[in-house]
């Protein structure tokens, strides 16, 4: 926009425009939502009965689901600086789905733990470091457009719900066989609905520039309670997205965020147990599949619930106070499940996914939209899934495989000490960070 311009006030034929790109921005990333989903609503609960059906042991079983956990600390922030330094992230994604594709089709074929290993590996880390690139742009409509980020990330979760069921049903009268199958279809999903993903855009491009810095200083408190959207965008809106080692050193610099990374992770980390033996240990019930696939439905069910209405949710209790709650919902849930509980209580105990899962994940974007300077937000996306998709995650998994062949379903008490610890460094969190960010967005030094 022409600096004349810089302080001009939009027309309606302007704002309709801009209404309909904030439209569209969010219809294409909630569709590219709900493809991703298909790929994980199978992966998730039922690789680990694909490969029980392949021969794979309880220990090799834990050692293909948590492979690429680790993996990600070292590929998933390299690729996401790469798309912050270079704005690349929709050509990252389109490239990454098309590997995934490839490396389903090759795994469909594949038997024996090493050839196994060897491709499904990096296909968990081809399709899992699409979701921080997608966090990113998603989270940049929320900045940029003042959408509901919930609203778009829902999608996942009703095709997430959709696998599972489908999934369920003909792992029951097909055999696991069919699970690899599932997963090609997702991927080829995933391929077609990447190619209408939006660009990455920040909060200067989608108002023109006009007003950029017009917002007003608030208060601290102020800004906790507000909605992402409405935070000041310091140094942020011209300098798009420079991603460098110097933000990382600017996120690992800030004890908050270390906290934040802890509470998070350790609450995300919890459910290594579950995501690797959960279908398995209710197999070993007497539960049928198609039962683990309504369990899941379940669960999902109150993600997308939240998802739902969360704007009104972050709005009244604030990223921290949901991180908390889920941390304390984390505790209960899994020291329940090491009990091995019947069907009956099995249901409610599905609904604190809502809590344990998206209450926890939907704090973690809240927290880095107003915490973190705009231009380290995909740096701080990658830590995230790093942290918690990745080390505590795949350390959890590792000790699920050898806690599961020695004492059962008995392994999710341990899943109740790490939810435990992700409790305590979420009390920290509330108690040290005061809605703002944590340093100045024009600086790589954090506040201390």
């Amino acid at each position: 926009m022409r600096t004349a311009d810089m302080g001009r006030v939009p027309n309606d034929g302007e704002r309709g425009q801009r209404g309909a790109a904030s439209a569209g921005y969010g219809v294409r990333l909630g569709a590219f939502y709900g493809a991703l989903f298909l790929i994980l609503g199978v992966h998730l609960p039922y690789l680990p009965v694909w490969l029980n059906g392949r021969g794979l042991s309880a220990e090799q079983i834990a050692i293909v689901t948590a492979a690429p956990l680790f993996l990600r600390v070292f590929i998933t922030p390299t690729v996401a600086m790469l798309a912050d330094h270079t704005g690349a992230h929709r050509r990252l994604i389109n490239g990454l789905a098309w590997l995934a594709l490839v490396l389903a089709l090759l795994l469909a074929q594949a038997h024996g733990f090493w050839a196994i290993f060897l491709l499904a590996v990096p296909l968990a880390i081809a399709f899992s470091t699409i979701i921080p690139l997608t966090e990113t742009v998603a989270v940049a409509g929320v900045r940029a457009h003042g959408l509901d980020y919930g609203h778009m990330r829902l999608w996942g979760s009703i095709t997430f719900v959709a696998a599972g069921f489908v999934g369920g049903w003909l792992i029951d009268r097909a055999g696991a066989g069919v699970v690899i199958g599932c997963i090609v279809a997702g991927a080829v999903a995933t391929v077609a609905f990447a190619w209408l993903l939006p660009e990455r855009v920040s909060a200067a491009a989608a108002s023109g520039g006009e007003g950029q810095g017009s917002i007003p200083s608030r208060h601290a408190a102020d800004v906790r309670d507000s909605p992402p959207s409405d935070l000041p965008h310091k140094g942020g809106g011209t300098r798009g997205a420079q991603g460098s080692i110097a933000e990382v050193r600017g996120l690992v610099g800030s004890p908050v965020f270390l906290a934040f990374l802890l509470a998070a992770g350790a609450v995300q980390g919890a459910h290594g147990m579950f995501y690797t033996f959960g279908a398995l240990a209710w197999q070993a019930q007497g539960i049928s599949t198609a039962w683990v696939g309504a369990l899941w439905g379940v669960a999902i069910a109150g993600e997308v619930a939240l998802f739902a209405y969360s704007g009104s949710v972050v709005r009244r209790w604030g990223p921290v106070t949901l991180l908390v709650a889920a941390a304390v919902a984390a505790v209960a849930r899994w020291g329940l499940m090491s009990l091995s509980p019947p069907l009956a209580v099995l249901v409610p105990l599905q609904l604190l996914h809502m809590l344990t899962y998206s209450a926890s994940h939907l704090a973690a974007m809240h927290f880095i939209s107003r915490a973190v300077p705009e231009r380290a937000q995909g740096t701080a996306q990658a830590l995230y899934a790093t942290v918690a998709a990745g080390v505590l995650l795949g350390g959890a998994t590792l000790l699920s495989g050898w806690l599961y062949a020695w004492v059962g379903g008995h392994a999710y008490l341990a899943m109740a000490v790490l939810a435990a610890i992700g409790l305590a460094a979420a009390l920290v969190v509330r108690a040290r960070w005061h809605g703002g960010l944590l340093w100045d967005g024009g600086s790589t030094k954090p506040a201390r």
